[in-house]
């Protein structure tokens, strides 16, 4: 299984997702993020909490969707928080699509111990959800559609 994850800056949620799966299903997908408006950089924070958490951060970088048309993903997952307001980048390509609703612990204030809290509260989040698309991609890729929407992301 090939997934992209997008956002619009590429520089945190994204590249949390992108590194997480990575970590923990580079056996059965390999994962990619980009934005629309990439950021140009990698949040340093996003590093920080990957490094806490025994994740390999070489090669992450925050780039434009541009830079992978040959990439072909089979699912691309937006991860913008639309609740809060942000707009979602759209793909126009013939991949699968899911939207899993981020908070973008980036742009929270407070102590370093509160926002170190939210970004490994995103790690959680995002393993958890990567762990349920290990599953699936185990499944024959005619059943993925149905599998995704079993579990609430359409």
């Amino acid at each position: 299984m090939k997934i992209l994850y997008i956002c619009t800056h590429n520089r945190c949620r994204s590249i949390l997702s992108e590194a997480i799966t990575r970590h923990l299903a580079s056996d059965l997908i390999e994962a990619r993020s980009a934005g629309s408006q990439p950021a140009g950089e990698v949040h340093p924070t996003s590093l920080k909490a990957l490094r806490a958490a025994g994740i390999d951060t070489s090669g992450l970088q925050s780039q434009s969707w541009n830079e992978l048309e040959s990439f072909a993903p089979d699912l691309v997952v937006t991860v913008c928080d639309s609740a809060a307001g942000e707009s979602c980048p759209l793909w126009f390509g013939k991949a699968l699509k899911v939207h899993w609703g981020l908070e973008d612990p980036s742009k929270l204030t407070g102590t370093e111990e509160e926002i170190d809290a939210a970004f490994r509260a995103s790690i959680a989040v995002i393993s958890e959800r990567v762990a349920a698309l290990k599953t699936i991609a185990t499944l024959d890729k005619s059943e993925w559609t149905a599998a995704l929407a079993d579990l609430g992301a359409k």
